[in-house]
This record gives C-alpha cells, sequence and structure tokens, in this order.
C-alpha cells in the first residue's frame, strides 16, 4: 500500500517526466536526439505510476495495452530508416538528407533521418518495457 503522498508525487511528475523525455529525444547529448535514453525515462515514469497506483488504476488510465503495438511500430521504424537507403544502392544507414543540402526546420530541430530512427528506438523502448513491467506486475495477464 503507498501512501497519499506517493501517490501525489506520482501524479504529479508524470507530465514533466514525458515532457523531459521528449526534450531528450529532439535534443539529446549531440542535437539529433537520444531515443534510448529517452524510452527509459519515459519507462521511468510509467513505473512510477505502476508502483504508486497499482496495476488496475494504471491500466485503465494509460494505453498500456498498446504496448506490444508500440514496440513493434517502433521497431518497423528503426528497420525502414536502415534499410530503406539499401533499397536505392546506398549504405545503410545512410542519412538524408546528404551532407551539404539544407535539412527541413521544425523551429530549432533539423527533420533528418537520424530524427525518425531516434523516435523509432523511443517507441521501441517504451513499448517494450511497458510490456514487461506489465507481465511483470500481472503474469496472469492474457495478451491482448
Amino acid at each position: 500500500m503507498t501512501s497519499i503522498l506517493t501517490r501525489y508525487v506520482a501524479r504529479a511528475l508524470l507530465a514533466p517526466v514525458l515532457i523531459v523525455s521528449v526534450g531528450i529525444l529532439v535534443k539529446g547529448y549531440a542535437d539529433v536526439g537520444d531515443g534510448f535514453a529517452a524510452g527509459v525515462v519515459a519507462a521511468l515514469a510509467l513505473l512510477l505510476q505502476y508502483v504508486a497506483f497499482g496495476t488496475d488504476a494504471v491500466e485503465h488510465a494509460l494505453p498500456i495495452r498498446w504496448a506490444p503495438g508500440i514496440a513493434i511500430a517502433g521497431l518497423a521504424i528503426a528497420v525502414l530508416v536502415f534499410a530503406v537507403p539499401m533499397a536505392f544502392g546506398e549504405p545503410p544507414l545512410e542519412h538524408a538528407p546528404p551532407a551539404g543540402e539544407e535539412p527541413v526546420h521544425l523551429g530549432s530541430l533539423e527533420l533528418i533521418t537520424a530524427v525518425v530512427f531516434d523516435v523509432g528506438v523511443f517507441l521501441l523502448v517504451i513499448g517494450a518495457v511497458g510490456t514487461i513491467i506489465g507481465s511483470l506486475v500481472d503474469p496472469d495477464r492474457e495478451a491482448p
């Protein structure tokens, strides 16, 4: 059983931690982002919710049942970013746009294939960790 203070802190920290996670994704350690670290931070926010509120409350409030699908979508995005250049005779993970060309900007974020790859890794980590945590806290639950 958790205290009221624990539940209050967990509820108050969910949105800020997710925003920090997106910030890490967009502008990680090297200006391109860091999908893995952002996914781990978001997964820790999910774990805090499980600790504070329990399985039933979290599965009612958050879309945990979609975690396996999110992981598969993230893996598909990362594999596509890896493989699509090979279909055009380029080496795997070739960045687009090529060096010397100006990328499209969304604010200060440069939209290049590295960002898409980081989003895929982010989704893969969140989906995989969400599935694992869900399986650990409720092992008798049926898969969706």
